[in-house]
Parts: structure tokens; sequence; C-alpha cells
């Protein structure tokens, strides 16, 4: 999706706002995988409106480069970052502008399924990894089409079915891209996160028009959605809302000993 031709960049932090303990979720995971090694300088690819950037800057005290196609999606970046270590550069994951060797840690949130040439973004993500610091990580946060049937809005967007069963990947086609591009599989592992605190909340997020999926259905289908979520709240008893995300760790394919 091209993000520049819709509203979505204006919309997207409040469609996607789900507090402080979801960053630390993450950044707990990612700290997991990294252990001990040293990290200096990581690469956000496809930071959108920088989410994850400074949340990756306070807890590795790291320079963090937030790589993302859309200018719109970086202007709005660019305007809450007062982070020295951070900056913010406009390209693709098939042609990162970073040179070779220049990170430890890549950290990829929710893109795999926009990339164009995925086969394409793994090797540069090898080439811009570090070729003499062990344990240099790929870390990839994914929709997998195995969790489809999981994801709280199919239930209530039915016609976003068939669109997710196009657009996502499956966890095997994941690995099997990494690993053609010489990476190695550290772990593939379900992280079951909450992004929102009842289902009223969460009509109010998915209202702000911040999903790419259901900002590609018809107006009367997402209306009729966004009727049947909000019945479904008014006679709910307030329960949090989850979501399952898939994992994949790689490691560097020219420095696989850690």
């Amino acid at each position: 999706m091209d993000y520049d031709a819709t509203d979505i960049a204006s919309a997207y932090d409040r469609g996607r706002d789900h507090g402080p303990e979801y960053l630390d979720l993450w950044m707990d995971a990612v700290s997991s995988h990294v252990n001990d090694q040293r990290i200096e300088t990581i690469l956000d690819l496809g930071c959108g409106t920088g989410r994850f950037t400074e949340a990756l800057a306070v807890r590795f005290d790291a320079e963090v480069i937030g790589v993302d196609p859309s200018k719109k999606m970086l202007a709005q970046a660019r305007s809450k970052s007062s982070d020295a270590r951070i900056r913010y550069d406009q390209g693709r994951g098939e042609a990162i502008p970073l040179p070779d060797n220049s990170v430890e840690l890549i950290f990829m949130s929710m893109i795999f399924h926009h990339f164009d040439d995925p086969q394409r973004v793994a090797r540069e993500c090898g080439r811009v990894l570090r070729d003499d610091r062990a344990g240099a990580t790929a870390f990839l946060r994914a929709g997998t089409r195995e969790r489809i049937s999981t994801y709280p809005y199919v239930e209530f967007f039915p016609e976003s079915r068939p669109i997710l069963e196009k657009v996502l990947p499956t966890s095997a086609c994941v690995r099997e891209v990494f690993e053609a591009a010489g990476f190695r599989t550290v772990t593939v592992e379900l992280v079951t996160q909450e992004i929102a605190p009842s289902y009223a909340a969460y009509a109010e997020k998915l209202a702000a028009g911040a999903d790419s999926v259901l900002a590609s259905l018809s107006r009367r289908d997402f209306d009729a959605g966004m009727r049947a979520l909000r019945t479904h709240a008014a006679h709910g008893d307030g329960e949090a809302v989850f979501e399952p995300i898939d994992v994949f760790v790689f490691r560097s394919p020219l420095m696989q000993a850690a």
C-alpha cells in the first residue's frame, strides 16, 4: 500500500497507541534475544511514525535509524522526535539507504507483507548487518496466514479475511525467505499482546482508520463491521482485546557463531 496516497499517516498513532506496557513488552522481547551483545546502531526498517524507534534508542542507548518509504509517515515521526540518537531516512527495504556492515540489530514491525520483493529485502538486511560482530540480529514481528482466525477484527469484518489470506505470508514463507539469504533462524515464537483495554476502546482505535487492510474495504463493509463491533462492545463485559503476533529472530548470514 502507498501510505502517501492515503490519510493513514495522520491517524496512525491514534489507531495504534497501545501504551507504555505494550512498548515494554516488545523491548523485553528484543532484549531477550540480543542477550549481552553490544548494540551501537539499530535499523528500524519500516519505522512508520516511529512508534518503536524511540523505545529502541532508550532501551539500548544506541543510535537508531528509522527507514520508511512514506514521506507522510516520516513527517509524523520527525515531528515527535527530540532524541539526538534518532534519525529518519526515506527508503525501501529493497534498497536500504545504509552502508554495508553498519548496524548490529534490525527491527521490523508488521512490514513483511508490504515488501514488493521480500527476497531482496532479506539480502539487504544481510548486507547492512555487521559482519564483525557476533550475534548481529534481525528481529521481525509479522502477521501470518496461520493466525488469521485469531485476529480480533476478522469476526466483525469478514470481508477482511480474503484480503489477509492474499497478503499475509505463511510462517514457513518468512523463514524460507531469510534462510535463502543465508540467515540462520534462531527462533519462531508467538507473542500475545493486549491491543485495547475493552472492545469499546478497540472500536475507537479501528474507527481512526489506521489499519491498511480495513482501509481497503468498501465504505459499506467497513461501516457494517463497525456497527457489529460496537454492538458487541455494548453487550460485552468489558474484557480486554488481545492479538497474537509471530516473532522471527534471525542471525546474520555473515557471522553465525553466536
